[in-house]
């Protein structure tokens, strides 16, 4: 109010003075790190200070779009809300702003902001990742281990964690829309010996997912097959033995071991039918109840004398003459024997190789089989068959068989002359002859 004095009187004035001021402290709440996706989120504005009051609003946002308008009340001021967190959610701000409204009083809109919160939303699923690994694993050997994860939200933000007992996995990670796999390659040595764990933990947002299974490291060498020479002469006793882990179960050349053991023995006289004869000796092994086999296998040498026969080197061959053909003699031993094949101690004859037949390759030769374990000596005749020979052979089997037809003719003549003089002597004496009548049927 103002007072005015004049020489004809007082006068007074008054007017109106509004005092405002814009809020010292606007602030939110801070917002979790992540938030399950259907869950409700409180969001709570604290507002201190701020002039004239009647004039003050508070307003939650979510971006742009306001949740909630309320008149500031109290000191401080406080505005909350709550909102049901959907996936759309994720990496959306929230925020809470003032409005002092001076307009009517012909000033204008004063507006003071928070610091922004950004809320992070996430999906993980109640089911525990699936897990797929080798149940047994073999000593310096490697394994592929496999997690995998369905119904992400975020998938990207997921964090797969894959351990074997204290040993770290590097999985490599593929991502979906909304899955994941992450695979793994795992190795173990002696150390690892024995039921270690496996385990495939999927951390997302504030939760975790893990699956555990058990992997049985297991050590089990080929079995070994021993015997007594690789390589021995005809007629040596041989031992065959086989030897395997000691809860192994050993088969050799298809016996089992009597008893059902680790071990097995065989005891053989060798013979030239035994060279290049393989024992092979399977062992069987169980490891959490799954059969582990294992397969060696070793060859005997035999050694023994040439041997020569009829089957591979026939002793004698008929061949026309200037035909080609091939003299084959194979001569059998081991070692592999040298073979030759004179005639005269000088003319030889050419194993396995084609020939022109004249009439020098005629005559009879002695084959010599010869290596370090002896020799043998078979003789064999080549006839060499010239062509007036063979033409003389025809003309004797022509004839002959000329020969034989006549024979045949004349016999057959004779014969049917006999039969009717024997009837014609019948009739005249009057002997009836019998008439010859088929037989009736049945």
């Amino acid at each position: 109010m103002c007072y005015s004095n004049c020489p004809d009187g007082q006068s007074t004035a008054k007017t109106f003075l509004t005092v405002y001021w814009t809020p010292e402290r606007v602030e939110l709440a801070p917002l979790p790190s992540w938030q399950p996706v259907g869950k409700n989120l409180t969001l709570r504005c604290q507002v201190e200070g701020g002039a004239p009051r009647a004039n003050l609003t508070v307003v939650l946002l979510r971006g742009e779009k306001e949740l909630k308008r309320e008149p500031a009340v109290g000191e401080p001021a406080e505005v909350t809300t709550t909102v049901l967190v959907r996936r759309d959610h994720h990496g959306a701000n929230f925020s809470c702003r003032t409005e002092l409204d001076l307009r009517p009083q012909g000033l204008e809109l004063f507006e003071n902001t928070s610091a922004p919160y950004q809320l992070q939303t996430f999906v993980l699923p109640a089911t525990p990742p699936q897990l797929v690994s080798p149940r047994v694993l073999e000593v310096d050997t490697q394994g592929t281990v496999v997690c995998s994860l369905d119904g992400l939200f975020p998938v990207s933000e997921a964090q797969v964690h894959l351990a074997l007992g204290d040993q770290r996995l590097n999985p490599t990670v593929t991502y979906g829309n909304d899955s994941f796999s992450a695979k793994a390659s795992v190795s173990v040595t002696a150390e690892d010996e024995g039921t270690q764990r496996l385990t495939c933990a999927v951390i997302l947002g504030n939760q975790s997912q893990e699956t555990l299974q058990t992997v049985t490291i297991y050590s089990f060498p080929a079995p070994n097959v021993i015997l007594t020479k690789p390589e021995v002469s005809e007629g040596t006793e041989v031992t065959v033995k086989c030897e395997a882990h000691p809860r192994a179960k050993v088969t050799l050349n298809g016996v089992p071991a009597q008893p059902l053991g680790p071990r097995a023995q065989l005891l053989l006289k060798a013979t030239p039918e035994d060279n290049g004869r393989s024992f092979s000796c399977s062992a069987t092994l169980e490891v959490a109840g799954q059969l582990i086999h294992k397969n060696q296998t070793r060859e005997l040498r035999v050694l023994y004398g040439p041997r020569l026969d009829e089957r591979d080197c026939p002793g004698n061959w008929t061949w026309p003459e200037n035909s080609q053909q091939t003299p084959m003699c194979q001569a059998w031993g081991n070692p592999l024997p040298e073979l030759k094949c004179l005639k005269d101690g000088t003319f030889p004859l050419p194993i396995g190789e084609s020939v022109t037949v004249t009439r020098d390759l005629e005559g009879t030769y002695l084959c010599r089989a010869r290596s370090t374990q002896g020799e043998v000596t078979r003789k064999v005749t080549v006839n060499v068959l010239s062509p007036r020979y063979e033409i003389v052979i025809i003309t004797v089997v022509a004839a002959a068989v000329i020969m034989g037809t006549a024979g045949l003719s004349t016999y057959l003549y004779n014969r049917q002359r006999k039969i009717k003089k024997y009837r014609l002597q019948q009739a005249q004496k009057g002997t009836p002859m019998k008439p010859n009548t088929q037989a009736t049927p049945p």
